[in-house]
């Protein structure tokens, strides 16, 4: 196979131990909205622009970077919502990740005080290569240490796949709650062939509440739940955020089935169009010794670019701010 073939396998291998959530995922929050779930797509009226940058493991140097940026809206014409994103992931700076792509959502009232949103997703995903900053075990002298010419020059080239992903989204009363299926063509992005490198199905179940605190409905707690599936993974989660017209405040606890618990809290502020929020995870308890204390900044800005009249037929909701 080569050196080259050899290292890339290691490189996924041990870095997908302690990367897992890499590959973007809807998470706790609702700022990923419809990347995560396509039937969230235009569910809040009014179009939004939502831009957001995590930092997984600050502070240990692994250089593992996520940016995502998207728009959505209500589109009377089209019946349901549109919206298009697109977000890149970068590895180590050596594999990079780039996936752009279109959602739409038909939002329709199956009952008096039910209403439903039905959506579906596709996206173009590129998989590149640089190995411009990577270290070969030929290189590297007992005494020197890495200063020696590569044997052999690494170049793999990139490959770009289709993924598809689908979701719905119910609405009744205070309450609202999705399921989404991400990657259902289990892409292939390094054209292996190989299961391995496969991104497999994610599953995702998520619901939220909206309880008012006081008369003049300014504040308010919403609590959320959500549960997570990637084949022999599963994550849970469940926390609240507190609200008011300018300000909120959030915390989620999170554990999976690899005996890790983990806390985020984060808050936002609200001024007029924009939204500006902040999160941070940390590590409480692991299941192994590899998860360090900090396990993620994720900050952004969402920005509200034109008005909607809210439909008497179809329900509009306003998102959690997390």
């Amino acid at each position: 196979m080569g050196i080259k073939y050899h290292l890339v396998f290691f490189f996924f291998t041990v870095v997908s131990v302690s990367v897992y959530c890499q590959v973007n995922e809807y998470g706790p929050g609702y700022q990923l909205t419809l990347i995560g779930n396509p039937g969230l797509t235009g569910t809040e009226g009014t179009g939004y622009l939502r831009l957001s940058y995590l930092n997984l493991y600050p502070g240990n140097n692994y250089n593992l970077h996520t940016v995502n940026v998207s728009y959505d809206g209500y589109f009377p014409g089209l019946h349901g919502g549109a919206g298009i994103y697109i977000t890149n992931n970068s590895l180590s700076g050596i594999v990079n990740d780039l996936s752009g792509g279109f959602s739409y959502a038909y939002h329709f009232q199956a009952g008096s005080n039910l209403f439903v949103s039905a959506g579906l997703s596709a996206s173009i995903f590129h998989r590149g290569y640089s190995f411009s900053g990577a270290v070969l075990p030929d290189q590297i002298d007992p005494v020197r240490g890495a200063v020696l010419p590569p044997g052999e020059i690494l170049d793999l080239k990139g490959r770009s796949v289709l993924d598809l992903s689908t979701g719905f989204l119910l609405m009744s009363g205070r309450f609202f709650g999705g399921i989404s299926v991400s990657h259902l063509t289990e892409p292939d992005p390094d054209g292996s062939g190989n299961n391995q490198s496969r991104i497999r199905r994610h599953l995702l179940l998520h619901a939220a509440g909206d309880f008012d605190l006081n008369e003049n409905t300014e504040l308010k707690i919403r609590p959320l739940i959500k549960l997570e599936l990637e084949r022999e993974y599963l994550s849970a989660g469940t926390g609240a955020v507190l609200e008011s017209k300018y300000l909120s405040v959030s915390s989620i606890f999170l554990m999976n089935n690899m005996k890790d618990l983990d806390l985020q809290a984060g808050f936002a502020v609200a001024s007029g169009i924009v939204t500006i929020f902040y999160n941070y995870r940390i590590n409480i308890s692991s299941g192994n010794t590899v998860l360090p204390l900090s396990l993620l900044h994720h900050t952004g800005m969402v920005l509200s670019l034109n008005n909607v009249e809210k439909r008497k037929a179809i329900r509009t909701i306003n998102f959690p701010r997390l």
